[in-house]
This record gives structure tokens, sequence and C-alpha cells, in this order.
């Protein structure tokens, strides 16, 4: 092993032997169980950021985890398309190389560069991810659009179709002027903005009357179809079915009574603008109330819109207030913050917008996705996140799933050219089965991404083919992810497993936090936040990196990246490669395992007891996804108990003569750290691995080794109990030594008061290690205080008082002549202190408050020297 730990000089090195080995591979094996776990596919347009890391780590911990515990696992790895994000890249790319359009382009031509995007960029993530030491099968890595995938997309589909679940209609969906396509409600983000009620007047055609409204989007008014009032409202009652005259447009729009309105928000009277607003929109359909279109679709206004025709939607609402005010309509402005819906990938204001598109009905797919939650047969983790997921089901819309874009799987809808037949197949058909017509064009749109993203845990092994890898691994055992993607993704996979599979897509939902910057900001490019995980890899290794984000998760909870964190978990690393290269490096020849045989010590059956102890603790908060609780107990396991307090104890013997007392430390040292090794290989895999292979009777790799197993034989709490002891003795001790300022090589007497016989009796069958550690010359039992010199100081444990003689711990005339030297120099300070504050002109001259300061100087020294003084006295009585 090498002198130093380096972390540069062997982790690519293993990494690639564990791919040339085919570790990670897994296949259909029926002498094992299968255990599955599919990874949340990064984006093709994406570089690994820190909370990939958190992702993958946790993932990377459960497959390595059961991948020694003897499974048949497989983390199936693949990439997403992500139709806006990359075709958003591309554009750009072409448009600042070759100054072309998408239309000057060309769908085809537009396609061909996309691919040839993917296949130099797509794979960057990927390589990352290798280097962060993600165990995947990469031999089954898949593409949301390879082949297999878009067979399964389009299957689904077509079948959904066929059940009528997939529907075209004319309906109000969330429009992004930026990307210019469709968005679903989970892709819209709110955030809250600065905003106002304009208070405006309707004046009610043939009175006097007016209604006051209260809209935060005036801009819209040019699409008011309507005006609703509550039918209970007395105070509007009277005007049930009257009209009232839409300002600035002079329109003539009806007054209706509708349910949805509340009489105490606001004026208690609605605008109603079907096509802006989808409450609007379904107060609209159910008054038959005419939908207009005052946008186009970059948001700027259009024909409807009058003379405000071509301005960006948020210049007409100036000027639309403008015009109000101007014309006596504009009542009052009222300030107030609201929520706005943003594109979750550009931040650009989404607009409400009636469109054709492509739905799937989701009521008759949400029921069975709650149902398996509440019979249990799946689990969320942790359990309030159920909450979250069941309130988006129980509320939850019919999803958009077309988007106005080209890079995607497109929709196998096929409009015959002869009528208006709509047809729904696998591939183009070649005969209209209403007109008998043979021409077809194909939808120009393509699927929301995270349509085919809902295939993944069954499309990734062989679906729609009944692939043996399908039967054997499917339903997958845990899916782990952010609390971020519960409504883009994971309720879209249960219904989508439950609707294809007939069955869950995985039995339990790990829900894990954001990772967040040591302010606890949300990491984000805009502020500049971001940690990049290769250069910390880079600076600490990925050990450290990976040790740090596991030691600081906690289900369904944010996590604070703070370097100094990485900076223990390298320190950890270090400290393990140093006492692992102390014990391989003291061992000679071969070295059997252990048998039973040996005589065991204390310390012997301690550590031994102690490991049984921790692999069933940590094998327990590894099946509870208490991966945090886990890492940190193998921590706190190899620094404390078997770094600092066994490789200490174990040392006098292995370098002592007693030969079958050295082998025997030797075994249980090597025992010990093989146990470690495996334990800590899902949380480090490289340097338990580079440790693994210097150890003795090692033929494989601890990547394919087995997880370590509780050995009932050395469960002993008796030794526990009496080591524990033990070692507080020596804790107290060294305490009172360094608050002495002893030098470790002066010895003192230790002398034993005990109330509790047996703790006497314990510590002084036991006196070598505390004559070892403690620096105890001899260990002796005393029956009362009397038989204690008067000059001795005490440390209290449990059932016993330890008393060490100060003449043993003291060399009297050094200690003289270090008090001769700082009495000199306290006398000094006390005459230079007195000195200043007589004379008048310091006094006169100086601030109070340095005045006082001066003065508290004095008292201060004057007491440390007579506590000088005091401790010389003491002493001379002894030199004498």
């Amino acid at each position: 092993m090498q002198s130093k730990y380096n972390p540069k000089e062997f982790e690519d090195r293993i990494y690639e032997n564990w791919l040339a080995k085919k570790s990670f591979s897994a296949k259909v094996n029926p002498d094992k169980k299968p255990y599955t776990i599919v990874l949340p596919p990064p984006n093709i347009t994406g570089q690994l950021h820190m909370g990939h890391a958190l992702d993958q780590t946790l993932q990377d911990v459960l497959i390595r985890w059961k991948r020694l515990q003897g499974y048949e696992a497989l983390w199936l790895p693949g990439t997403d398309h992500a139709s806006i994000a990359t075709e958003v890249k591309v554009l750009k790319s072409i448009e600042e190389k070759e100054g072309l359009t998408k239309d000057e382009l060309g769908r085809d031509e537009f396609l061909k560069r996309a691919w040839k995007w993917r296949d130099e960029y797509g794979r960057i993530i990927v390589n990352q991810m290798q280097k962060l030491g993600s165990s995947c099968d990469w031999d089954k890595e898949r593409f949301t659009m390879d082949e297999g995938c878009n067979q399964a997309v389009t299957e689904v589909f077509v079948r959904l179709y066929d059940k009528g679940l997939i529907y075209r209609g004319n309906r109000l969906i969330n429009w992004c002027p930026d990307c210019k396509t469709t968005l679903s409600d989970a892709e819209v983000e709110h955030e809250e903005k600065p905003g106002a009620f304009w208070h405006v007047k309707y004046p009610v055609v043939g009175s006097d009357e007016f209604l006051e409204i209260a809209t935060t989007r005036p801009e819209t008014m040019v699409a008011d179809t309507g005006v609703a009032v509550h039918p209970e409202d007395d105070r509007y009652k009277h005007l049930i079915g009257k009209k009232c005259l839409l300002p600035l447009f002079n329109r003539e729009i009806p007054i209706i009574a509708d349910d949805y309105v509340e009489m105490d928000f606001g004026t208690g009277a609605l605008k109603v603008t079907p096509a802006h607003d989808p409450n609007d929109f379904e107060i609209g359909m159910r008054h038959n109330l005419e939908q207009i279109n005052g946008m186009n679709e970059d948001a700027t206004m259009n024909e409807n819109a009058g003379k405000y025709q071509g301005m960006d939607r948020f210049t007409c609402r100036k000027e639309i207030v403008k015009d109000l005010e101007a014309e006596g309509y504009l009542v009052k402005i009222k300030e107030h913050p609201h929520n706005v819906g943003t594109c979750y990938r550009c931040s650009t204001i989404i607009e409400p917008r009636v469109s054709d598109q492509w739905f799937v009905q989701m009521a008759p797919l949400a029921g069975p996705a709650i149902d398996v939650v509440e019979k249990e047969e799946m689990h969320i983790i942790p359990d309030r996140f159920t909450k979250v997921y069941m309130n988006w089901l129980e509320n939850i819309r019919d999803w958009c799933i077309s988007r106005q874009l080209w890079w995607g799987h497109r929709i196998p809808a096929y409009y015959c050219e002869s009528c208006p037949e709509i047809v729904v197949a696998k591939e183009m058909p070649d005969v209209c089965p209403s007109c008998g017509g043979t021409h077809f064009r194909q939808d120009e749109d393509v699927l929301d991404t995270w349509f085919s993203s809902a295939l993944w845990p069954f499309s990734t092994l062989g679906w729609p083919n009944q692939t043996p890898e399908l039967d054997y691994f499917y339903p997958t055992n845990v899916l782990v992810t952010g609390y971020d993607i519960i409504f883009f993704w994971v309720i879209r996979m249960v219904f989508s497993g439950l609707d294809s599979m007939g069955e869950k897509p995985f039995d339990d939902v790990f829900i894990h936090g954001l990772v967040r910057d040591a302010n606890g900001k949300k990491m984000s490019k805009s502020l500049g936040n971001g940690v990049d995980p290769l250069d910390v890899i880079d600076q600490f290794g990925a050990d450290a990196l990976r040790f740090m984000l596991a030691t600081g998760n906690s289900p369904g909870n944010d996590l604070k990246f703070q370097v100094e964190r990485v900076e223990s978990s390298r320190n950890f690393a270090n400290k393990l490669w140093n006492a692992s290269r102390f014990v391989i490096m003291g061992l000679e020849g071969e070295l059997p395992e252990l048998d039973g045989t040996e005589k065991l010590t204390l310390s012997d059956q301690w550590i031994l007891s102690r490991l049984e102890t921790m692999i069933a603790e940590i094998t327990a908060a590894l099946d509870k996804y208490e991966l945090g609780i886990a890492a940190n107990k193998i921590y706190e396991f190899t620094w404390n108990e078997y770094c600092d307090w066994y490789i200490e104890l174990a040392k006098k013997r292995l370098y002592g003569e007693d030969l079958e007392a050295k082998q025997t430390v030797q075994k249980v040292l090597v025992k010990v750290l093989k146990d470690i090794l495996r334990l800590l290989h899902p949380f480090m895999p490289f340097i338990t691995e580079e440790i693994w292979s210097f150890m003795p009777n090692i033929t494989g790799l601890l990547v394919t080794d087995q997880w370590p197993k509780e050995e009932k034989a050395y469960h002993n709490e008796t030794a526990v109990g009496q080591m524990n002891l033990i070692m507080d003795a020596i804790r107290n001790l060294r305490n009172v030594r360094a608050e002495m300022d002893v030098v470790p090589s002066r010895k003192a007497k230790c002398m034993i008061l005990a109330s509790d016989e047996s703790v006497a009796k314990i510590l002084l069958e036991q006196s070598e290690y505390l004559i070892t550690l403690a620096s105890c010359s001899e260990v002796i039992v005393v029956a009362d205080k009397n038989e204690v010199p008067e000059d001795s100081v005490s440390a209290v444990i449990y059932g016993a008082e330890l008393y060490l003689p100060l003449d043993d711990l003291i060399d009297f005339e050094k200690e003289m002549e270090r008090l001769t030297k700082e009495r000199t120099k306290l006398e000094k300070e006390v005459e230079r202190v007195i000195s200043k504050l007589n004379n008048p002109g310091f006094v006169n001259k100086a601030p109070a408050q340095l005045l006082e300061e001066e003065r508290q100087k004095e008292t201060k020294y004057q007491e440390m020297l007579m506590t000088v003084n005091a401790r010389i006295e003491s002493i001379s009585t002894k030199i004498k």
C-alpha cells in the first residue's frame, strides 16, 4: 500500500477494472432473488450536478448493498431525450453556427442535427456518473427514443386511445410563449410576483348601474365574454340575465350566475375570459360562452385586440390601464402579490390558451394508483409524502400530452386528406376506414417527454415484448427520487405500470430532498451558488463526496452542501487508509482465519461483539432506507472503536514476544477490518476495494463479495460492559492528566477506591489497559480514603473513584522553575499597569473605556500573581 491516501492514484483504475470484470452485470438467474432499481434518466442536455450526485449515491449504496447480500442486483441506466431542453439547445447551436431557423432547416434535417448532437454530447453525463462510482449495468443502458422505447410509447398510446382514454380536444392548456409549446400542469412552476388588482367599471346596459370587477390581468379584457356573480348574492340578483358593456371595446356581454364565484372575495363580480383562464374556461363551458383568443403564440396581441394588436401582452396591459383611466372606467389600483405560473424550463410566464391538443383522461387511471397506496401494496418513504401523492391524484386534471416540437416521439395519429377521419395506429394506414382514401399526413406534434418516461420501469426491460428480463426483474424494488418530481414522474409511472403491466412498477418509493448551498439556498445557475461534483471529486475524491452526501441524508429532507463536511469525510478515508496500512504492513506470511480456538482477550471479545451489533444495526437501518444513520454508525465504529481504541489496545500484543497472542490479535484485526470494508463498501466503494486488494486470503473483488452476517457466537454483553467501564476509566484519567499538562511519558500510580467491588475487580484484572493507555505505573485498590495521599487528583467513574498522587504526576523542581519564571513575568506586568495608571498624563487623556481596560488588567494580573505565589509556597514545602 502507498504510504499516503491519494484517491487519484486508484479510483479510475478500479472503475475500469470493475467494467472489465463485468462486476455490475445482472442476468436472469433462477437461483437468486432479483433486486432492481431503474435510474431516473438524466437529460442528454445535462451535466452531473449535486442533485444527481445525491440521487445516484443513494441508489448506488442500495444496489451495492443488495449485490453483496447475494441478490441478482440490476441498476438499469439510461438517458432521457428531454424534448424541450434538447430542442432549445440544438436550435441555439444551429442559429449561432449557421444562422438558420428551425423552419428554414426543415423537420428532417433538424432531426438529423438533433441525433448528431445527442451522439456528440449525450454521453457526457454518463461518463460523469462513472467518475462518481455508479455501479450501473451499462450493457443494458437505454435511451427514451431508442427503438425499443419508441415501440413501447406507440403501443401505449394506441392502447389508451382504443380504450377511450386518449382524445383530441379544443381545451384550455398552458402555453409557453418562449418555447412555443404546451405544458402539462406539472410542468408549470408557480412563483410569487408583485402584482395588483385593477378595479374596473363594467356599465350595465340600459341602466345607470355598473359592475365593479377586480382583475390581475387587464390585457385579457380583449377576450372577455361574460361577467359572473354568485346566484345567492343579493347585491347582483337583479342583474342576472342582463348584459353589460365591455369597457374600451363596446361589446355587450352577458351577466351570468355561477356557484364558482366567491361572494366575499374581491367585489363578488368576476370577469369571464374562457380562452385565457382555466376556471373561466369551465364557467364558459357551463354557460356556453363564446371563446375569444386575444393573443398570438408569442404572447403578442392578435387581431381580436383591436388597436392593441401587435403589442406584447405586458405593454398592452399598461396601455389598457392608461385608456381605462382616461375614459373613467378605472376605479382604483390595489397592490396584490400573487402566484404566477412559469415554464419549468425557461421561466417565462405561461399563458393559458385554448388549443386543439391531445389529452389523457386521468380519472380512470388515477383510481388504481390511489388504491395501490391505500392498500399498502406500494410504500412511499417517508410517509408524509403519501399525502402529497394522494392530493395530486384526487384532484388531477386531464393530462395534455401533445407538444409543438420536432424532437421527441411523434404522435401516432394520421389524418386522412380526403375526409375528417383521424386514424390512431402503430404505423401509417394504407386505406381510410371512412372514405377509402389512401393519402394521410401524420400529426406534426410530439408527445410530452414524461409520456415516455412514465413507461421507464417496463419499457427498459423489453415491453411490449414478453422478455425473460421483464418476467424476472419487474416489478422493480425501489424508485429513488427527489420530492420535486413526484408529480412529473412518480405518479405517471405508477398509473402507467398498473395499466400496461397490471402490476405496480415498484414496491417502494424512496424520496430524498434537494441539495442546497451552505446557507440553505437552492442551488441554481442564476444565483451562481452551484457546486460542480466533478470539482469536488478532483479535490477530495469520489468516496469523500459520496460519504458526505450519505451521512447528511435523511429521507425526504434537504441537505446543505458544506465543503467542511467533505473535508471531514476525506479525513475519515485517510484514517481508514492509515489504520488499514498499519494492520496489513504488520502481517507476516499467511494468516489463518479466526476459527474459535483462539484465546481471546477482553478487548478481542469486546470488538467482535460490537462488530456483530453494528452489522445488525447497519443492516436494519439500510432496510428502512435510513442510509444516513447506517453511514454514521459505520463511521463511529470505524473511527472511535476500531481505530482509536482497539488498534491502540492491540499494540502491546503486536509488538510483544508471545507469538500466539500476536497471531490472535492479528486475526481479530483482520477479521474486523474485512467486515468494516464490506459494511463501508456501498458508501465508499473505491477506497474499500483498493484496501481489500491488499488483505490476506483474498482472491476476488470486494464489489462481488458477501455482506457480513451476524455471528451470534461473538455476542458478549458482559465483555462490552466491562470494556466500556475500562474505557471510561482511561478517558477520565487522560482528562485529568491533560488538564494538568502532564506529559504521557510520566507514569503515575492509579489508586482505586470502589463502592462496587465488581468494578474494582474488573479494573484490577484488566490493569494492563490502564497501564498502557492511561500512563499508569501500577494499579492498586485501596479500602478507604485514608490510604490515599492528601495531595492527589481524582476522577469519578461509575462505581469507583480513581486517584493519582501529585508526587507521581509532577516534577516539583521543574515546576518550581516554571512557576518562578511565571511570577517574574506577572510582577513586571503588574508594575507596568500600575505605573501607567499612576501617570496623570495618561489618565487625563485616555478615553474612559481604555482606562477601564487597564484597571481590569491590573485586577487580573494581581489575581494570577496570588495564585502563582500560593502554588510556589505549596511546592516549596515538598522540595524541602
